[in-house]
């Protein structure tokens, strides 16, 4: 750490930084010793093991219908379906191992993630790394956390930098429409034209030769399993349709619980805080929770990055305890109403862009 130091504060200057609630931070320190006393940051392996053999599974379906009744129709949509997800739900088991939740060691768990993200999604371990590490530690903080780095050249985000955006007379989109594009750029083509290729050029140019291994092995994989049953042109549009149905479940999922959020630069406010202005939930259920990978409950997980998902229920009370002993808001709604208010933050944001861009 000794590179990392500036120098020793003078004795009359304060130890604390005034943009930190001192006794936030003090309680919340309680409240992680408690969990980890109440034995929550300890993983159910046994849940694990048959989370991924229910993606196994539904990997056999996929193929086994096309398998049984042929390249109809039907039994390619079917398999199409069953296909995405299996890419959906190794997503949300990929974040697990890579959130290093699920094995008492990194080693394993950094093992694992590799044959889940690699070898069942065809995507690069250091790429997430790289990516989502930097999104928990600032959410929502623009110039920090890169699932922000739509704004401003595909939407205009947040109140405060759509205001901005606006005063500075910036548009390279019609951001005022963008409630009605996103629909059109975002959720179809997220994982099609951005993620589809740009995993290649990061485990390139990184040179990351191990994850690009893995990735091949999954393409390889599957063009042995799916071109002999329905030829080449057959597999290349299944595979296009999987990775359109996949990016649509991703987008809706991930982003309904960060863009109806507090959105701004980083302003350097203590741990709880900077996580509750940035997340919000979705109420727990049987569905919500498959449907999500556990990710409505998505302020348990920022505070708790290393928790194991199957715990998140049961910390979820002393969390919103502890926020409104201190007068912070702590959200959960339905699942169709977060994935209208992403559609309602957009056009608001955009309607601020628009009135400030005219008028100030």
């Amino acid at each position: 750490m000794n590179s990392l130091l500036i120098g020793e504060l003078s004795p009359e200057q304060p130890s604390f930084e005034p943009t930190k609630n001192k006794e936030l931070v003090d309680e919340f320190r309680e409240l992680r010793a408690s969990v980890e006393q109440m034995g929550l940051m300890k993983p159910n392996l046994g849940f694990f093991l048959l989370y991924l053999l229910h993606i196994l599974l539904m990997d056999v379906m996929a193929w086994l219908v096309l398998w049984s009744f042929g390249m109809s129709l039907v039994p390619f949509l079917l398999s199409a379906v069953l296909l995405s997800a299996v890419q959906a739900q190794a997503g949300w088991l990929q974040h697990d191992f890579g959130h290093l939740s699920v094995f008492s060691t990194s080693k394993w768990n950094h093992l694992i993630h590799h044959f889940v993200i690699g070898h069942l999604k065809g995507a690069p371990a250091s790429w997430w790394n790289h990516m989502h590490f930097q999104h928990h530690a600032k959410p929502n903080c623009f110039r920090k956390d890169p699932d922000l780095n739509m704004h401003p050249f595909f939407f205009t985000l947040g109140k405060i930098l759509s205001v901005e955006l606006g005063k500075q007379k910036k548009k390279y989109m019609p951001y005022n429409h963008q409630h009605k594009y996103f629909c059109l750029i975002g959720p179809p083509a997220l994982v099609i034209f951005y993620f589809q290729w740009y995993i290649f050029y990061f485990a390139v140019q990184r040179k990351k030769w191990v994850d690009l291994v893995w990735m091949l092995s999954f393409y390889a994989r599957m063009a042995l399993a799916y071109v002999p049953l329905v030829g080449l042109k057959g597999f290349l549009g299944l595979f296009l349709l999987v990775r359109f149905l996949e990016s649509h479940w991703f987008v809706w999922v991930t982003q309904m619980n960060h863009i109806p959020m507090h959105i701004e630069y980083d302003q350097n406010k203590d741990w709880l805080s900077t996580q509750l202005q940035a997340t919000c939930n979705v109420h727990k259920s049987f569905f919500n929770d498959w449907f999500s990978g556990h990710l409505n409950f998505q302020i348990e997980h920022h505070l708790f990055p290393t928790m194991p998902r199957h715990n998140y229920h049961k910390v979820a009370p002393l969390v919103r305890s502890l926020c409104t002993k201190h007068g912070i808001k702590y959200q959960s709604k339905p699942l169709l109403s977060a994935f209208a208010d992403i559609v309602y933050s957009l056009k608001e944001s955009g309607q601020l862009w628009l009135d400030a861009y005219l008028h100030q």
